[in-house]
């Protein structure tokens, strides 16, 4: 029989497997489902005070709490550990603080955060403002926001009580729950998986031992490949994660040809439109990215690829602190209603007498239409004065501006000239390193991973879209291209490059 091969023998197996894999999922889901969690564990919970004596396991050493008897230290771990991010909006309670941790009792005394290296940002939440106090057996937590894995630890002095008496962590999570974890004694030797974890572990890894098989077997590509000739126009900013893209498809798909030759959003935007009214077969053969909606009026078809992040950057002599500028400050810039950067940040000596030089994109650059629209809320009013954006000997009272190609040519130009002002995709910007820096708006600062978690109101922002004429056809290049955006692997490249992928979390980019 010859669907009796090898090759469809596993496949089948495989499908057996990842059926019966996926019902034990779902059923141990049913139990246990996959909500938002918070998870609290008492780490350590010990006499220090004058009552230590009385510790049935004795300390060697002294470390006695003066006129303090009975007192204790508690270090308590509070930790995100579900599945999905927790923001601020999330807590349930209706005061300002998000949780309450209580020590049945005790008095508390003193209370002490500790982070983990990596996400500093955590004890920024920790103030009065936020409800950040304690009060008598009771410590009140702000409403922190934590990613899958993320934790936090309280070191609690208390007196009074007894050690090992009950601390609760109290509060509710929207479509989740706060709940307590086991914490293991020094002398216990931790839980191993569950049985039902080991019996789906097992049937999965034996999936995915399948699937290896098939994919070394089989003839062909892990992905849909087609041949021919596609070209990538439009948005510079996204244009290193086209590049990328664009050379892994090649690499998997022998025949398949992709030309990537951005010029700015509406220019690529423009030409696809102007193609499709010359000849509607070459269109198809063309995909253009654009840094906000511009296709709708040429009836051309978009999808939502990612959330772009962009940030204003300066020259490296123009410090401006953590507030950065104001969104006012900014709009009068670009409006041209200041000549020096004294005028601008007064009292620092060694900028009062540096000129603004305003470097910018032209109107083709959807980099620059964004900033027009989220930022200044209208067109950047002073005029295109130099070709190379050099101020003149001496800087008289018109404002120096000048309008380039790309995001890099901008980038490169804040750097090499003193008191400049820019734009640029967040990446391309990190990446040039210390050459230019970074400008807060209103306090908030250019952070991909901040505008994810919804915890920040930075403004500059918005949605790079794919589009076509048409829809493609199915078993051509470009619908083959667009459809691997969505791969995992690509997906992994929109991050990595700075952008925040529509197709992984579509309520990013409604």
């Amino acid at each position: 029989m010859e669907w009796l091969s090898i090759e469809n023998v596993v496949a089948v197996g495989t499908s057996v497997l990842g059926i019966l894999a996926s019902l034990g999922m779902l059923l141990y889901d049913r139990r246990v489902p996959r909500r938002k969690l918070i998870g609290y564990r008492v780490q350590m919970d010990s006499l220090i005070g004058d009552g230590a004596s009385s510790d049935p396991n004795p300390r060697l050493g002294e470390f006695d709490v003066p006129n303090m008897a009975d007192a204790s230290l508690v270090l308590l771990r509070i930790e995100n550990d579900g599945s999905q991010s927790i923001a601020g909006g999330d807590y349930t309670s209706s005061e300002v603080h998000g949780l309450t941790a209580e020590f049945t009792g005790r008095t508390v005394q003193a209370v002490s955060v500790t982070q983990p290296s990596g996400i500093e940002h955590l004890n920024s939440h920790f103030t009065d403002v936020n409800g950040f106090e304690y009060d008598r057996n009771k410590v009140y937590i702000p409403r922190v926001p934590l990613n899958p894995g993320h934790h936090f630890k309280l070191l609690v002095l208390l007196s009074g009580g007894e050690v090992d008496s009950e601390v609760k962590l109290i509060g509710g999570l929207r479509d989740g729950r706060v709940h307590r974890n086991s914490a293991p004694q020094p002398d216990e030797k931790l839980r191993t998986f569950s049985l039902p974890a080991r019996l789906v572990s097992g049937a999965l890894t034996l999936a995915v031992l399948g699937l290896a098989g098939i994919i070394l077997l089989r003839d062909g590509n892990p992905i849909e490949c087609e041949q021919g000739e596609l070209t990538v126009i439009g948005s510079t900013a996204f244009e290193p994660v086209v590049e990328t893209l664009a050379e892994q498809y090649e690499s998997k798909c022998a025949g398949a040809d992709i030309s990537v030759e951005t010029r700015g959003s509406e220019d690529g935007v423009a030409e696809l439109a102007d193609l499709a009214g010359q000849s509607k077969n070459s269109a198809r053969s063309v995909i253009a990215f654009s840094d906000g909606p511009m296709g709708e009026r040429w009836n051309l078809e978009g999808r939502k690829v990612a959330l772009s992040v962009f940030t204003l950057v300066v020259h490296q002599d123009v410090e401006l602190g953590s507030h950065g500028l104001s969104l006012r400050e900014v709009r009068d810039i670009y409006a041209g209603k200041y000549r020096r950067w004294g005028e601008i940040v007064p009292g620092v000596k060694e900028i009062a007498d540096l000129p603004v030089v305003l470097v910018s994109r032209g109107d083709e650059s959807g980099t620059r239409q964004i900033f027009q629209e989220r930022v200044l809320k209208g067109w950047e009013r002073a005029p295109s004065t130099s070709l190379d954006c050099t101020p003149p000997e001496p800087a008289g009272d018109t404002v120096t501006r000048c309008e380039l190609a790309s995001t890099k040519a901008v980038l490169a130009k804040v750097a090499e000239q003193p008191g400049a002002i820019g734009y640029s995709e967040l990446t391309t910007a990190e990446e040039r390193g210390d050459d230019v820096r970074r400008v807060p708006l209103d306090g908030n600062q250019p952070d991909d991973q901040q505008i994810e978690l919804g915890v920040t109101h930075y403004p500059y922002k918005d949605i790079e879209y794919a589009y076509t004429h048409g829809t493609p056809r199915p078993g051509s290049l470009a619908a083959s291209f667009l459809a691997y955006l969505g791969e995992s692997s690509s997906q992994d490249v929109i991050r990595d490059k700075g952008h925040l992928p529509c197709l992984r979390d579509p309520e990013l980019c409604e």
